[in-house]
């Protein structure tokens, strides 16, 4: 398996990227919205293989205090082969410098990204759009 890496959004297909994200599954992303997202984030990341998009993720920052690592996704056959971790690594790399870097990531996923170094923060809290959902999918808890 031959990976080749991008951070350039100049030849990224949004259509394939949405694709992604609901294989992954992260659920529905508009093709319009992830090149919004995408194109306003100081860092992010795509991984292909023989010209498909097998993987994607960014990172929101300000160039100094925080990096928000976020929307991590790779395709289930590629799962479990290594390109989430190089991939997470890789936005790991491009944030340091930054005093703290954060992680949004889909409830379980928390062992994986220990094994970076994240730790569970005891303060975060968060709006959503569609607060039942986010119940729904465990991102939000009573209290």
């Amino acid at each position: 398996m031959t990976i080749e890496w991008t951070h350039s959004i100049d030849s990224i297909d949004w259509n394939e990227l949405s694709d992604l994200y609901l294989a992954a599954p992260l659920g529905v992303k508009k093709p319009s919205d992830l090149k919004t997202t995408f194109s306003n984030s100081m860092f992010r990341c795509f991984a292909f293989e023989d010209g498909k998009l097998v993987a994607a993720g960014r990172a929101l920052a300000d160039g100094h205090d925080c990096s928000y690592i976020c929307d991590v996704a790779v395709l289930p056959s590629h799962q479990g082969k290594g390109v989430g971790k190089e991939l997470v690594a890789k936005l790991v790399g491009l944030s340091q410098g930054h005093k703290k870097i954060i992680l949004y990531a889909v409830p379980g996923k928390e062992p994986f990204y220990k094994k970076f170094g994240f730790k569970q923060m005891t303060t975060a809290m968060a709006i959503f759009q569609d607060e039942a959902q986010a119940f729904e999918r465990g991102y939000l808890r009573e209290g």
